[in-house]
């Protein structure tokens, strides 16, 4: 038995659909769906069915393009966060909102679903925030959200963010055991010194929040879950893995090698 993840499959791609439709059957094991697979209700719902066939159990937490507004007439904000997480339970998906599992064979390993947004706060020491959307338009390196990820019913995304930090940790605070260890699974990096988005640098801002640079400490992390860079790679601090699972768009990986060679494992921890 297996813990896999893979993010950033941006299924709204005939080319990375094609491939989620390729993928075996991995029978006992479970997946971390780790953000950004799709854009609409309709996608998340196909793409859960599919994983749902091949996988025992899944782990979701959205990602920004999750969260979209795509529709004039539709949720946005936190409406269509909680529209998404009711898709996602409907196809048996643990969700951010959902009681932390434990692994099966370790019921001391407990799987943290998060959603944390962003607070560009990983923007450049002496760059005030009100400057941050020119900056980066600079180097073309603006975010989408910007147009399409309205915070409502908060004012902004830093303060929407900030309550979902508030509320995550707080639950991680009452809910996890004392002598508890967990994978902590979030879209966005959680520590500004793993983004390594060299064609895109200006980028960083929309990337997560300092808020959480030391939560794998405090909570006790064996391994960091997370996407949004497409930059596959693994990192290590404080003896913590951090693993970055995006698929990316289908410029960005192999098709030839099909989507089963991105998937990542999570647990047991993959022999060197």
């Amino acid at each position: 038995m297996k813990l896999w993840a893979i993010s950033d499959l941006h299924l709204a791609s005939k080319i990375n659909r094609a491939a989620l439709d390729g993928l075996g059957d991995f029978g006992d094991d479970w997946i971390i769906l780790g953000g950004d697979i799709c854009e609409t209700p309709r996608q998340l719902a196909d793409a859960l069915t599919a994983f749902a066939a091949r996988f025992a159990k899944l782990i979701w937490v959205p990602g920004n393009h999750e969260l979209w507004a795509m529709r004039r007439q539709g949720p946005r904000g936190v409406g269509k966060y909680l529209e998404m997480v009711g898709i996602a339970r409907d196809h048996g998906a643990v969700t951010p909102e959902d009681p932390y599992p434990a692994w099966p064979k370790d019921p001391n390993l407990i799987l943290c679903p998060l959603f944390l947004l962003y607070d560009y706060s990983f923007r450049p020491a002496d760059l005030a925030r009100d400057q941050v959307v020119a900056w980066a338009a600079e180097e073309d390196s603006v975010c989408a959200d910007e147009r399409l990820l309205p915070p409502d019913p908060y004012p902004s995304r830093e303060e929407w963010c900030a309550a979902r930090l508030a509320y995550s940790a707080q639950r991680l605070a009452q809910e996890l055991p004392q002598d508890a260890r967990t994978i902590l699974i979030n879209h966005y990096p959680l520590r500004r010194d793993l983004i390594h988005i060299p064609r895109i640098p200006r980028f960083a801002p929309w990337c997560g929040t300092t808020a959480t640079h030391d939560w794998h400490r405090m909570y006790k992390a064996n391994v960091v879950v997370s996407g949004h860079l497409h930059t596959r790679r693994t990192d290590w601090r404080d003896g913590v893995r951090f693993e970055e699972v995006s698929l990316g768009y289908p410029r960005q990986w192999h098709h030839e090698r099909g989507m089963e060679a991105y998937l990542r494992q999570i647990w047991p921890p993959p022999a060197k």
